[in-house]
């Protein structure tokens, strides 16, 4: 049964360095460690709904990582649609997105739960009419100004060192999801895991 692994982000190059698009580097460094290559949703065989996203398909294990294209408010739109036509129940849709309310480089993964006020997540709440999907936050740290600008900003040199160790955390969780299904499991292990020493 096909999952989904959808990373929140903005499209161009204008964001591709934002905290705004910490869900895209996730998929982009899983991508690059399976072997993967993001395409055009015309890859996938027999799918025909909105375009609005870019797809890597792994086939050991079975999934679809997806970067939505539509801009991050309207994330939802992408991720609805491909689901419906993978049949993926939101128990096998994992969001990756980022996090003010977490410190810089803090992990949390949960079975399900509210949004937090992130737009993308509201968006695709909306769009599959349910919370009940697993999802991984990365900490981006709080906003010294307004949080529309401080989620637009690009990381500093010293953070994103930081960054990319979470980065490559977050990368191992979504592996351990997608090869045994279990996300109070992954939970278990993951957050026990960057736990220590905190």
């Amino acid at each position: 049964m096909t999952k989904l692994v959808v990373g929140l982000g903005n499209p161009g190059p204008d964001y591709a360095e934002t905290r705004h698009n910490a869900g895209f580097m996730v998929l982009d460094h899983l991508a690059a460690h399976e072997g993967l290559i993001f395409e055009s949703p015309g890859s996938l065989e027999g799918y025909d709904g909105p375009r609005l996203f870019l797809v890597a398909r792994s086939h050991d294990p079975d999934a679809l990582l997806v970067k939505p294209q539509t801009f991050m408010n309207r994330s939802g739109e992408a991720v609805a649609p491909l689901a419906r036509w993978a049949s993926a129940d939101p128990s096998r849709i994992l969001v990756v997105y980022d996090d003010v309310d977490l410190p810089l480089g803090r992990l949390r993964i949960r079975p399900h739960g509210g949004t937090g006020g992130h737009r993308g997540m509201q968006s695709i709440v909306h769009h599959l009419d349910t919370t009940g999907f697993p999802r991984l936050r990365l900490g981006i740290g709080s906003p010294r100004t307004d949080a529309a600008r401080h989620v637009l900003s690009m990381f500093t040199e010293r953070e994103r060192a930081e960054v990319d160790v979470s980065v490559a955390e977050a990368t191992d969780a979504v592996l351990d999801w997608l090869a045994t299904g279990d996300i109070e499991g992954c939970m278990t292990r993951f957050h026990s895991r960057w736990n220590q020493g905190s």
